[in-house]
């Protein structure tokens, strides 16, 4: 498989040599193992999924590790979360050796906790989501991100039904004891029917013959396996009364086009989740550049009670906010952006920049221009 260089890539190697350790969280099959072989090619790797070697590794650690030579790659590290004490005890031992272990994980919240608990202030933390629009031009609205449909498109469905099922059976299996993986399947498939709207875990609930706390614990286990992104409203005081709920999205439209039935490009482009897949497309995009730069995910929008709704804010540093509408269109027009330019006049305490991003226009090379005063027309790689 072709490699496609990492816009996260310089802050890993930047980290391997300041720290003893280097953790990378993310999805999986986002691409975490072919990244680090890349940048650390001397390393021995480890993939620690292998039944025989995880035995081996809870019998006796001490005598695992002991045979081991840094450089080393220790992959899914999550599986032997008993590792990170071991690993402390050797890093206290040499604390100036840098970059001397590199770990991977797929389940961020239960793999946190190890580390806050065994590894604070020895481990650089990074996370990495499928390819991005700016990493890869084949990244797009249909196929999303992900680095092996990206190189087999044809394969697409199967791959993601078999993605699915290895993702239930490992990731959601390990994080909970769950009674009914097909409830937790149509569970998914609710999710991806609610991109793009704000969350009512009353309304999942229902449908699905559940109670509103299990619908919690299952959103937190979709978003520590890097699965969906809530976006929060933002709170500060614009003088409105402002909706409080979160909204829902995949990190990857490919998977909610797999969820939703869409099979072609063509379908995406006459289907009513049009609108909601691409508003997603552009939430990810958006997190992606911030945590490929080492930055924390700043995302909100903003919805007050009269209706007024801007479909993503985010702060630039600096004291400026950007304000961003989303439009699933090539025909841009000056009307699209009047919430922007209401909302702006409430802003008070910071610089505001506008944008108004719509569908992407293979012929033009250029679409960041003018649309009306105070707001720009960008493309989404220009993010």
């Amino acid at each position: 498989m072709k490699y496609v260089p990492r816009s996260i890539q310089n802050e890993i190697l930047k980290a391997s040599k300041s720290f003893p350790a280097v953790l990378l969280t993310g999805p999986r099959r986002s691409g975490k193992t072919t990244l680090l072989k890349k940048l650390f090619p001397k390393a021995n790797y480890f993939l620690l999924e292998d039944t025989d070697l995880i035995d081996r590794i809870q019998n006796d650690p001490r005598e695992f590790l002991d045979k081991l030579t840094p450089p080393i790659i220790l992959d899914e590290i999550q599986n032997t979360p008993d590792l990170f004490n071991y690993i402390r005890t050797l890093i206290d031992a040499s604390p100036h050796k840098y970059g001397q272990w590199i770990l991977t994980g797929s389940q961020e919240a239960p793999l946190m906790q190890k580390v806050s608990e065994s590894m604070a202030g020895r481990v650089a933390v990074f996370e990495l989501w499928p390819l991005s629009a700016k990493e890869e031009p084949k990244v797009s609205v249909f196929k999303g991100g992900f680095p092996e449909i990206i190189q087999k498109p044809a394969t697409s469905q199967i791959w993601f039904r078999s993605y699915i099922q290895t993702y239930l059976e490992r990731d959601v299996r390990q994080i909970i004891s769950i009674k009914s993986l097909a409830t937790f399947r149509r569970f998914l498939s609710l999710i991806a029917s609610r991109t793009g709207q704000i969350l009512n875990k009353t309304d999942l609930a229902a449908p699905l013959g559940l109670s509103v706390p299990t619908i919690t614990e299952w959103l937190n286990i979709l978003e520590i396996t890097g699965q969906i992104v809530l976006v929060q409203p933002y709170y500060e005081n614009f003088g409105k009364r402002i909706i409080k709920s979160p909204k829902i999205y995949f990190i990857d439209s490919g998977l909610v086009n797999y969820f939703l039935g869409i099979e072609t490009e063509k379908m995406l482009l006459s289907s009513p989740f049009l609108g909601a897949v691409y508003e997603g497309f552009v939430a990810s995009e958006i997190v992606k550049n911030q945590i490929n730069h080492g930055k924390r995910k700043e995302i909100y929008y903003f919805r007050d009670e009269q209706g007024l709704e801007i479909d993503f804010l985010v702060p630039m540093g600096n004291n400026r906010l950007r304000l961003l509408e989303v439009k699933a269109t090539q025909t841009p027009k000056p009307e699209m952006v009047k919430n922007l330019l209401r909302l702006s006049k409430n802003v008070k305490s910071s610089t505001i920049e506008m944008c108004l991003v719509c569908w992407p226009q293979k012929a033009k090379k250029n679409t960041t221009q003018a649309l009306s005063p105070g707001v720009k027309l960008i493309n989404v790689k220009d993010l």
